[in-house]
């Protein structure tokens, strides 16, 4: 029985990735796919090679992201996007989420951003408690004017799922910055701790 036992473990660690793997790849091509309902239906990919190849979503959503990109980045584009937010910050209700949603993915997606650039270890939920998070940035305007201290905008991450968490306001001096990557700290996280970040004085050692 500890044999078998053994083998049903050793069978999952090796099954289970993949699967998980091929099942999230899965849903987002399906996903993507979905943007091919703008085409007309003479220029549908099932329709012109009369059987359904999965992933031209995702090779029309990459073309597409790319002209929006290189057109927004010149003079015009830049002048038609500002034309575009300031019609919509006139729309009630539509500019409150619009705003919202733009402020989040232009400090996410902004070359110059900040955002989970720096994973720093803090004592969360409770003093003698540790955990590892991650800095989102520096309260400013009526926050930063009640207080007193540096304080950095920190977001504390759930596991196994760090999409949910808990933002907080905390001394810098009581966040141990780590020198650590984004992505081995989201390893860390999502695996509770089991898949280790690699201990970069041991790489230096090993050099």
């Amino acid at each position: 029985m500890a044999a078998v036992r053994k083998w049903l473990f050793t069978g999952l660690l090796v099954v289970v990735p993949g699967v998980i793997t091929a099942w999230v790849l899965s849903w987002i091509v399906g996903a993507l796919d979905q943007t091919l309902g703008i085409l007309p239906g003479s220029w549908q990919p099932d329709r012109l090679l009369g059987f359904h190849i999965p992933g031209f979503g995702v090779l029309l959503t990459l073309s597409i992201l790319l002209v929006v990109g290189a057109f927004a980045s010149n003079f015009a584009g830049r002048k038609l996007v500002e034309w575009g937010d300031a019609l919509v910050s006139r729309i009630p209700v539509v500019r409150s989420i619009y705003s919202s949603v733009k402020q989040v993915s232009d400090t996410l997606f902004s070359e110059s951003g900040n955002a989970f650039r720096t994973a720093v270890l803090v004592q969360w939920p409770r003093e003698g408690v540790w955990t590892v998070a991650f800095i989102t940035g520096t309260p400013s305007g009526e926050v930063a004017a009640h207080l007193r201290d540096e304080f950095v905008s920190v977001y504390v991450p759930t596991t196994p799922n760090p999409t949910g968490g808990y933002f907080v306001l905390m001394r810098k001096s009581d966040c141990v910055e780590l020198d650590m990557s984004i992505d081995a700290a989201l390893k860390y996280i999502v695996s509770m701790g089991v898949v280790a970040p690699p201990d970069p004085l041991a790489a230096e050692a090993g050099k």
